[in-house]
């Protein structure tokens, strides 16, 4: 089962409805710290050549029930979310730089969540005996668990630093963030194929397509008990970009879930009105 990684995201996201539902005081009425949207920043600095997207969510963000976690899997989604300034006549996004690519690398690889997801997937691996030669108990567990880490850190140098570099690719999610539900649910899955190039033109999601066959070569490495072949990495293929799309579907509708939620998020484009949001 090792081609799901995105069973520990889904099972929190549920989990954070549950808590929410359960939770018996409601928690005490703070107000997040403001952070400037696009629109704002746009109006402060008129003459900017490009737009730095807003500062990343932040645990103080949120007020609610399990903060710390929920505040971290946000930060995830957002690190790797944008939204267009299309109400900003000509404004369009900065590029992101070499330093800026490894950075978000870096960052993805020491998130929190990315421990959680590692520790959870090695303790269904080894309730499944996946990788039988690393053997059971506190070793078998521990190995695992190392090489769950090492799976998701090669492969977020591929796909988030190495053939961004490369190709001059923007690794990031543009967010749709209006239209019809079914248009921007099919925008999340387009993005498998199609992706941004550092100017903003689209083109070829060469990052994912590129970073997933190469983390999958490389697993093998250290992973005796794979099955090799083109039909059981064709398998791994499909489930890793199935659960790229998962996070783009998330990263997509997270604004309205945390509003659902009633979750005090800041949304970069929640001050811009209505009418101007729509194309």
């Amino acid at each position: 089962m090792r081609g799901c990684p995105a069973r520990l995201p889904i099972l929190l996201l549920i989990f954070f409805v549950g808590a929410d539902a359960r939770a018996q005081q409601p928690a005490p009425a703070q107000t997040p710290t403001a952070l400037p949207s696009l629109e704002e920043q746009a109006r402060q600095n008129p003459s900017a050549s490009c737009l730095q997207p807003p500062p990343v969510v932040r645990w103080e963000d949120y007020q609610g029930p399990l903060a710390k976690i929920v505040g971290a899997f946000g930060r995830r989604l957002e690190r790797k979310s944008l939204h267009e300034p299309h109400y900003v006549p000509g404004a369009s996004l900065c590029t992101l730089t070499f330093k800026d690519k490894f950075l978000l690398f870096a960052q993805d690889t020491v998130d929190p969540i990315t421990f959680l997801a590692a520790g959870f997937n090695a303790g269904i691996s080894q309730a499944e005996d996946d990788d039988h030669s690393y053997g059971q108990g506190a070793s078998g567990y521990g190995t695992r668990f190392g090489f769950n880490l090492i799976d998701q850190a090669q492969s977020d140098f591929f796909k988030d630093f190495a053939y961004p570099s490369i190709f001059r690719e923007d690794p990031r999610y543009y967010r749709l963030a209006h239209g019809s539900t079914g248009r921007r649910m099919l925008h999340a899955v387009e993005h498998a194929a199609i992706s941004h190039h550092e100017d903003g033109s689209p083109m070829p999601n060469f990052s994912d397509w590129f970073g997933t066959a190469s983390a999958i070569a490389l697993s093998n490495v250290y992973h005796p008990d794979n099955r090799r072949g083109f039909s059981p990495a064709a398998e791994r293929f499909g489930w890793s970009i199935g659960t790229n799309i998962g996070y783009d579907e998330l990263r997509e509708f997270w604004p309205e879930i945390a509003r659902a939620l009633k979750l005090p998020f800041r949304v970069e484009y929640e001050s811009v009105p209505a009418q101007t949001r729509a194309k």
